[in-house]
Parts: structure tokens; sequence; C-alpha cells
């Protein structure tokens, strides 16, 4: 197996774990460096919380090998127990014991610590999640985000290697949701403490994460910042799940061009639709993905669309549209701009970022290659 690097916590190699015959994680790897936040997001059931639980120590490995900083800890012939890896863990339900205290809870995995040392740990992490008041109450005494940072401080108390959180906002309502998150990142980036993070939500990913691995059936098929993934991703499935969007139909002109029904999209770089080939091949069809930010709503705009569903968010709308050919596109608009259902209005392209990925029907040989292509 390969060294772990000094300033690397976690490395994950060709990791399998299976349920009987059936292999539920498939040749999965990932690093991540001191103080990288990270997060496994995915649909329910791709397999996210069962690498977090092998991490952790939860669950044994049919295949690859789990090193935690340098140390090896899971191989299909070895298995370290949860308690021998210094790993802290935040669970979804939090977790925390009923019958202690705030403090005591904390306190709950120090017992190894001189009664005075373990005292001013506990008031350190209380006073790093904000906590310090709340001592003496009992976990039904507080609010549910703050029983989240209860769970937060315990898991950190033990000065862990690694910090695994499991779905952790998921009991709390939307906007503490986002509050905590942010909150949470800034206190692991002040420590400097390496974590990975389990979600289906996005945009909880979004605010917590450095890295972020999009899972599907158990595999991983992207390991990159969340830029990437949204303007960059490297499959359909990809981009299908990050974001919103449409895929509109288009026809490749050239190693730098393709068009679509809302006009043409140029490529500062001649885009490639797979390892083998140096670009699409010209008349070749794609199919292009169009976030709601590249669908400019414009009153003078020759193109018009029609208004099958509008959304209001606030500050505006999100409307779902139908071109003249029948296919929709979605386009984010400042919500001054009331529009009725029904209603046409103009509509044109501003795509900065265009990826495109070739139509099934358009791929030699039944292949279903990607292509990028990137506004100039």
């Amino acid at each position: 197996m390969a060294s772990l690097p000094s300033s690397s916590q976690l490395l994950v190699e060709s990791l399998r774990i299976a349920y009987g015959t059936v292999e539920v994680v498939h040749d999965l790897a990932l690093t991540l460096t001191r103080g990288d936040i990270a997060c496994l997001l995915g649909p329910s059931g791709c397999g996210k919380t069962t690498v977090l639980r092998a991490i952790a120590g939860f669950e044994r490995v049919a295949g690859g090998a789990i090193s935690i900083h340098g140390v090896q800890v899971a191989s299909p012939t070895l298995h370290r127990a949860p308690e021998q890896r210094r790993v802290g863990m935040v669970f979804q339900d939090f977790a925390l014991f009923p019958h202690l205290s705030v403090a005591d809870n904390v306190a709950f995995g120090l017992r190894g610590l001189p009664r005075q040392a373990r005292a001013e740990r506990v008031d350190d992490m209380l006073g790093l999640v904000g906590l310090a008041a709340h001592a003496t109450k009992f976990p039904h005494q507080l609010s549910g985000g703050q029983q989240q940072r209860v769970a937060l401080a315990r898991a950190l108390a033990p000065d862990p290697e690694l910090l695994l959180l499991d779905e952790p906002f998921s009991s709390l309502d939307v906007d503490l949701r986002s509050r905590l998150a942010g909150e949470l990142r800034d206190i692991l980036k002040r420590r400097g403490i390496t974590a990975i993070l389990v979600t289906h939500d996005q945009q909880e990913a979004f605010a917590m994460a450095d890295k972020i691995g999009v899972m599907e059936a158990g595999r991983l098929l992207q390991w990159d910042s969340a830029y990437n993934l949204y303007h960059r991703p490297a499959s359909r499935f990809v981009a299908d799940f990050i974001g919103q969007g449409a895929f509109l139909p288009g026809r490749v002109r050239g190693e730098r061009e393709v068009d679509t029904e809302m006009g043409v999209l140029r490529s500062a770089a001649p885009f490639e639709c797979c390892g083998d080939c140096p670009h699409c091949l010209p008349d070749g069809r794609v199919d292009v993905l169009l976030r709601p930010d590249d669908v400019i709503h414009d009153d003078a705009a020759p193109l018009r669309a029609e208004v099958l569903a509008r959304c209001f968010r606030g500050a505006d709308f999100l409307y779902t549209l139908r071109l003249a050919s029948g296919h929709t596109v979605l386009s984010l608009v400042p919500s001054h701009h009331n529009h009725a259902i029904g209603e046409w209005i103009g509509v044109r392209l501003q795509a900065d970022h265009v990826v495109a990925f070739r139509h099934p029907d358009g791929a030699p040989e039944g292949r279903v290659p990607t292509a990028h292509v990137v506004a100039a």
C-alpha cells in the first residue's frame, strides 16, 4: 500500500464494501490533507454513509485499504476498532445522553484525563461552540441547534485526527441548517480540523466543503470543488444531480462551435467528446446543459419562450420556459419581472460555461462520451 503523506489525514485506496455477495461500494479512492473539509454527496442509497461508517470502523472492508494519519486502520485482513482510530463522529440524531448535563456529555470521552485537565478541556470546547453559559443544562433544555453544537463539542473534545459528520443538520429546519453549516466550517477552519461530511443536501455541501465527491450506486463519479462540479461536471449524472438545469439538443458545427435552437455557442478551445478522438465529429448530435443563469430574460430579444411555470423566490423568479420546438429551459429572472403563466417573453443565451454531452444517437458504436464546451 502507498504510504500516507505527512500532510494527509485520510487515504482511501480502492475501497470495496460488500454485504454478503452484494458489493455496495466499488473501487472508491480519495485523499484528504490536513485541514481539508470534504463531503460525500449523493442520493439516498448511493453508499455515502456506508463509506463514512467504514472510515469510522463500524463496517469491515472487502477490498482496498483505509489509512488515517499515516496508520492503516482497515483492509480485508485488518480492522482496528473505532476507539483505536482517533476519529470523532457526529451522528444524524446527535446521540446525546439525556441524563447527563451538557458538560458531562462533552466530558464523556475524556475519562482518561485527570479531573482538572478534563474540566479545562470541557470549558474550552463549550467556549468554542458558544455554549459556555449552558454547561449545567440537560439536552432537553436546549434547542436543536444547541444540541448539534454539544454533539460537535463532544466529538472534538478528545482531539481526533479526523472528524466524521453523518447528515448532522438533517433534523434541523432549513434556515438553521444553512447558518450552522457556515458556523461549523468556521470552527473547523480555525482549529485546522480535517473533516468529512455525508449529506444529500447540495447547499450544505457547498457551504461546508472544500472538496465534494458525488456518488451514485456505490461509485465515486467526481471528486472536485463545488465550482467545477457545477460548471464542469464529468458525467451526465453529475450534471443532472448538481444544481438545476435543462438539456437542449445541439449540432456540432466544428471543433469550436455547437449550434442550438437558442443560438451558436463558441468555445475558446477545441473541445473533446471522448479520450480517443481529438474533437467531436462535425454535425454530431449533442445535448447542451443550460443552467438557469445561462438563459437571460430580455424583452428586446427576437427569440421568444412561453412561461410554463414559475417559482417566486423573493429576489427572483425561477421560470420554466417552453421554446417554439417544445423543448424546455429554466431561467432565473429578477422578481420585478413578473410574468404570467402562458405569457411569451424574450430570452437570449449568456453562457460563460457550457457543458455538452454527446447524444446517444450521435455517438459512434453506441458509446455515450462527453464533451465540455467552454464559451469564449
